[in-house]
């Protein structure tokens, strides 16, 4: 993309839903590219979420460096903000090297906080917040979202009844600023120039019974993998419990629920399977609405993947590296 007068450095973004084939692609790009990759995952900061949060292994990372993973305990906080103020100063240390950034995960809160920029905000009060909890707790979530609902519709449109972070967090916004947290939302989003220019591809199979396939498969590896140890290793830390995020991830609640004898095995396992497919759907949702995403089957439509990098990159392709046999995934 030579000779438009756009003298950004390059990054691409590899964006898409759980066990959409994310990461075997952008591993055989990086080592194609000689770059690394920065991570773009909730759960992927936290150490010890490993089998469940499809970490990659040390053989992996041997491949493909990986940013951004592990560096996080479990029992600690790790926001939009924070992520995007990290990655951005990995994409400049790579940059810096003469190498091209390559993002890669399925977190639409991540992506929009590094490449949008997020909406200013109220602070939060530690008070107010604790009280929306106290109050959480006694009458329910359920009925606070319906009180969100009767002062902010659009957020409670988008935040799930089961969600108690982000109710409390709406609320608490409306109650500290007497305004909504959507009215903040669409007056004081961050629009600045992105100091990358960015390939920004959506991975995602055409045949939504593919990823549901793929979604079942991989939990069942997890569990063949040892994922309920894992999740009991966890548990014998005191300084955890099931509210906080870490322990939100979709597959740890439900482990957590099962290993307190709240399910059985066949019930877990359903309940794990369904979560991570409405995790994926509401990944999907987040990514439809960036305009600038191209969406593409890793599975059908490699050529058209390839001819995108190409495109990008300009004389960039014509390296040796991007001429290899496409084997690998």
């Amino acid at each position: 993309m030579a000779g438009d007068g756009d003298a950004r450095p390059l990054a691409i973004a590899l964006m898409g839903p759980t066990a959409s084939g994310k990461t075997a692609l952008a591993v055989e790009w990086a080592q194609r590219l000689g770059t690394e990759i920065v991570s773009v995952d909730s759960a992927l900061v936290y150490r010890g979420l490993d089998i469940g949060a499809a970490k990659p292994d040390a053989a992996t990372q041997a491949l493909a460096p990986h940013r951004l993973i592990d560096i996080r305990d479990p029992y600690e906080t790790y926001n939009a903000g924070e992520f995007a103020a990290d990655a951005l100063a990995e994409m400049q240390a790579l940059a810096a090297e003469g190498r091209v950034p390559l993002l890669v995960g399925g977190t639409g809160l991540y992506f929009r906080a590094l490449l949008d920029g997020l909406a200013e905000m109220p602070e939060s009060v530690p008070e107010v917040r604790a009280a929306i909890g106290e109050e959480g707790a006694r009458r329910g979530w359920a009925a606070l979202h319906a009180d969100l609902a009767g002062v902010d519709p659009v957020s409670a449109a988008r935040i799930r009844p089961s969600d108690p972070q982000r109710i409390a967090r709406a609320l608490e916004v409306w109650r500290v600023s007497g305004r909504p947290l959507s009215a903040w939302q669409a007056e004081g989003a961050t629009r600045r120039r992105f100091p990358f220019r960015v390939l920004r591809l959506v991975l995602a199979p055409s045949d939504r019974a593919v990823l549901h396939a793929r979604i079942a498969r991989r939990f069942d590896q997890m569990l063949e993998q040892g994922f309920l140890d894992e999740v009991r290793r966890l548990r014998a830390d005191p300084r955890l419990h099931p509210d906080l995020p870490a322990m939100r991830a979709v597959g740890y609640r439900q482990a957590w629920r099962h290993l307190d004898g709240a399910t059985d095995a066949a019930a877990f396992r359903s309940e794990a399977i369904a979560a991570t497919r409405q995790l994926a759907k509401r990944q999907l949702t987040w990514l439809r609405g960036d305009p600038a995403a191209r969406w593409l089957d890793p599975q059908h439509q490699r050529d058209e993947l390839e001819a995108a990098l190409r495109l990008f990159l300009g004389r960039r392709a014509a390296a040796p590296s991007l001429d290899q046999d496409r084997s690998a995934v």
